[in-house]
């Protein structure tokens, strides 16, 4: 890892935080953390420089398991802590910042990178455009943004860019920053008594590859967007490299002013769709080897029931394995993971994932297939015969407005159709309801059915 000063200040500050959550004495942090920082972090061996011998011993025996864990929350993956007094690390001075601090939360994860994001057919466009602009920072597709429902995956292509760039060209600056850092370093700035805009501005613009994680969060944030929209402008008329990130197309995203949407679709973008099941065994294999557990210990039913039960979002697989490997580890050892093990370790996921999904897609579309006296295979197909095109288009709109689902998703779940068209068929069904009584009857009778 190549952090700066600074990016090691907030890491060390933050694991500091998760100590104070588990280790109550105040002298502790007093007598052995005093003037303490990382040195550097190698090959999974994080450095940290303390102020004596004795704090290298006692921290070495007593709390390195602590330190460690608090570490791996930080950072997202295991790391071993070392400990050494500040005079026999003199290649790196104790860390003094000599600007201001701005975007204090923004940490790029190290294990986040191109070599561990699993590809399939779902995000193979996304990662290829990632590591492509990685390669040509600001000299190919900008912006390039790109969208997907939460847990697919976007958040690791920003870390792994920020990782290729750091390794691949050590004299470029990256930023990796989420919109809500952003919104909360503005309104600093604006009401604060910190430095004035301008200095932000610089601070920001000064970076060869600026990336902004999660943008539909800005929405309603008009003096936000505003001063979003001059950054924005000044980056790309200086050819840095700029990546966003968002839950939706850049024409779905609401309360965003005309001209910031045009910006974001003046680049390349792209896609991540929901994985298929081999590629979230794929995925599920990839963390069981960073887990406590040993891949050949699984049967292969379980890694396809985890995938294919929890596919709609990457961070649910995590959840699952990280209650699995609890369950297998501290509540009941075994040798092998069955599905009778599986189900008793989830059973409690399971259901609560069964409730949430109650209302989906596919529910909506059978309550209006019985309604018009269709299957629901005839609503999802490709006829556009009159009493179909209308049952799929009130469909579209029940989806659109009781899940508040991408017009994008809705697409995939009409035969992979473009946003465009769910979007006119949605806004058919808009326009009609305003006139048409018989719709406004029969819409509000499958409302009042699902609701029930």
């Amino acid at each position: 890892m190549n952090e700066s000063v600074s990016e090691l200040q907030n890491i060390w500050s933050r694991v500091l935080e998760e100590l104070h959550a588990t280790i109550e004495d105040t002298m502790f942090f007093d007598v052995f953390l005093d003037e303490s920082h990382i040195h550097s972090i190698e090959d999974g061996v994080m450095t940290v420089a303390v102020n004596s011998n004795l704090a290298v011993k006692i921290l070495s025996s007593k709390y390195v398991d602590q330190i460690q864990n608090a570490a791996k929350k930080i950072l997202g993956n295991p790391c071993k802590a070392k400990f050494d007094i500040k005079e026999n690390l003199k290649n790196v001075a104790a860390p003094v910042e000599q600007k201001p601090t701005y975007f204090k939360n923004s940490i790029v994860n190290p294990s986040f990178t191109f070599d561990s994001f699993v590809t399939g057919p779902s995000n193979l466009e996304a990662k290829q455009a990632a590591l492509y602009i990685a390669t040509y920072p600001g000299k190919g597709f900008n912006p390039l943004f790109i969208y997907s429902n939460p847990g697919l995956g976007k958040t690791h292509l920003l870390h792994a860019i920020a990782n290729y760039v750091k390794a691949n060209a050590p004299g470029k600056r990256v930023l990796y920053i989420d919109s809500t850092d952003f919104i909360q370093e503005y309104v600093n700035h604006v009401t604060g008594e910190k430095q004035n805009i301008n200095a932000l501005k610089d601070f920001v613009t000064n970076f060869d590859v600026f990336m902004i994680d999660d943008i539909q969060m800005m929405a309603n944030k008009d003096l936000t967007c505003n001063f979003f929209f001059d950054v924005f402008n000044i980056l790309h008329q200086h050819g840095k490299q700029i990546v966003i990130t968002s839950d939706r197309h850049p024409s779905e995203l609401k309360s965003f002013e005309e001209r910031l949407k045009s910006r974001f679709s003046a680049g390349l973008t792209v896609n991540i769709n929901q994985p298929d099941v081999v590629t979230c065994v794929s995925i599920l294999k990839s963390k069981i080897e960073n887990s406590p557990l040993d891949i050949n210990s699984f049967d292969q039913k379980v890694l396809e029931f985890i995938a294919g039960k929890f596919s709609k979002n990457i961070r649910d697989i995590d959840q699952a394995l990280n209650k699995l490997v609890w369950y297998v580890t501290s509540f009941r050892p075994t040798r092998y993971i069955d599905m009778d093990v599986a189900l008793e370790a989830l059973q409690s996921l399971i259901d609560v994932k069964d409730s949430k999904q109650k209302l989906n897609e596919q529910k909506i579309i059978s309550v209006v297939a019985d309604k018009y006296n269709l299957t629901p295979s005839q609503i999802t197909g490709p006829s556009r015969q009159g009493t179909v095109a209308l049952a799929r288009h009130i469909s579209m709109y029940l989806i659109r407005i009781m899940l508040d689902t991408p017009y994008t998703k809705i697409g995939q779940t009409f035969g992979g159709k473009d946003h465009s068209t769910v979007m006119s068929g949605v806004e058919k069904v808009e326009k009609e309801l305003k006139t048409n009584t018989n719709l406004q009857q029969a819409v509000n009778e499958i409302k009042n059915q699902l609701k029930a």
